[in-house]
């Protein structure tokens, strides 16, 4: 049998933003806070296979040492 739960203290925009993909899904407010309940609580992923893409990327790429003055360009590079 479902269950009933209240949600107090929504914070407005993530009360808009509930409101507004519920009119883009035609459904109504209870149903896409299931929907979104449902999405977020069967994403489980382990920390293992959060980081298996991140190990393979990082054994892809080939070892290099930076010189300082090139670390620095890529400081100053970024702040632009």
């Amino acid at each position: 049998m479902p269950a009933a739960i209240t949600l107090k203290n929504i914070p407005d925009k993530i009360y808009d933003r509930l409101k507004q993909s519920a009119a883009e899904h035609h459904r109504s407010i209870n149903k896409e806070a299931i929907a979104c309940l449902e999405r977020a609580l069967e994403q489980k992923v382990s920390v293992e296979e959060r980081l298996a893409p991140i190990r393979a990327l990082r054994a892809s790429l080939s070892p290099r040492k930076f010189k300082s003055r090139e670390i620095l360009r890529a400081i100053e590079e970024g702040r632009k």
